[in-house]
């Protein structure tokens, strides 16, 4: 996936319950393709085949378990994010977070599939440990600013700065991306001025009347 990359993630919102998921997929497909913009989509679960296999653009799991397949009732396994087609994986959200051991493990399993891993962090230093695993992408989102209408980029910009610095320390392969109230094409310059890659948002995009002219706007500087 190239950088600058924007990935949207659509959690579980009503928003994009069925078909509606495909919708807003198609929307980010259409903007990516004709702008050039690395643009990726995390569908619910329960949509991700359908996703992945209508559209070209990279598609993420929400989440994936360290579990190999097998008797595993309600996880989800690296093998079944391959097998629907998807690109890569969220893992760690702050909404459904794991230890770093299993991190680590995930990371590993999805690396052996060629799925591409975005882990998520909390802080700076969360960021920095688990930049040991080496995933794709390590995502820092200050939990108590999602779904907030300050971005972080405003409300903290030094946790970006010092991510970017921690995690490039100890893999500078890794690509960090910021996230936590990103509405605005400036808070992704914001963003991408203060040294990161990328940023992962949900509500602004996914919560919107319009929102190909959300992630218009969002990429604008881009």
């Amino acid at each position: 996936m190239r950088t600058p990359a924007v990935i949207v993630n659509y959690k579980v919102y009503t928003e994009v319950e069925g078909i509606r998921s495909l919708d807003l997929s198609e929307i980010c497909q259409k903007v990516a393709e004709e702008s050039g913009v690395s643009i990726g989509v995390c569908p619910p679960m329960v949509e991700l085949s359908r996703v992945a296999d209508a559209v070209d653009i990279p598609v993420f799991s929400q989440n994936v378990d360290p579990r190999k397949p097998g008797s595993g009732t309600g996880f989800t396994t690296p093998s079944l994010v391959k097998a629907t087609g998807a690109f890569g994986s969220l893992i760690n959200h702050s909404e459904h977070k794991q230890s770093a051991e299993d991190v680590g493990t995930c990371v590993g399993m999805c690396h052996e599939l060629d799925l591409c891993t975005c882990v998520c962090a909390d802080t700076t230093e969360i960021a920095a440990d688990l930049a040991r695993f080496s995933p794709a992408f390590i995502a820092v989102e200050p939990p108590e600013l999602i779904g907030g209408d300050i971005s972080v980029t405003t409300a903290n910009p030094k946790v970006v700065s010092d991510t970017v610095e921690a995690v490039k320390a100890v893999d500078s392969n890794i690509s960090v991306l910021c996230g936590a109230g990103v509405k605005t094409g400036e808070d992704v310059k914001a963003a991408i001025d203060l040294g990161a890659s990328g940023v992962l948002l949900a509500s602004g995009v996914v919560k919107s009347k319009e929102p190909e002219t959300v992630i218009r706007d969002l990429i604008k500087y881009l």
